[in-house]
């Protein structure tokens, strides 16, 4: 699909609603602009995330999650049947 724009005298183009439709893209949204080395031009959608959420996205956490993931699925798991229960076990000495 290839489709002109028009740069206006501040700067602006506008999506036309066809694209902005086949995109999904809403008023407010924000979009990256990428250019290459050879001057070719890429929006991308992104999303904002609260700063007080980041931590959640960093690639430590992400890891984090994914080893947790994999010690459910595993069954690397263990259940209590009361809060004391599961604190005495955290307070036991690891291996």
């Amino acid at each position: 699909m290839s489709i002109l724009l028009q740069i206006r005298s501040n700067g602006q183009i506008t999506l036309p609603a066809s694209v902005r439709r086949q995109a999904n893209l809403k008023e407010g949204d924000t979009l990256e602009l990428t250019i290459r080395e050879d001057g070719t031009l890429f929006l991308s959608p992104k999303i904002a995330i609260d700063r007080a959420q980041a931590y959640f996205w960093s690639s430590r956490w992400q890891e984090g999650e994914k080893e947790a993931q994999e010690d459910i699925e595993n069954g690397r798991t263990t259940r209590f049947d009361n809060i004391d229960d599961a604190l005495d076990f955290l307070d036991e000495p690891t291996e």
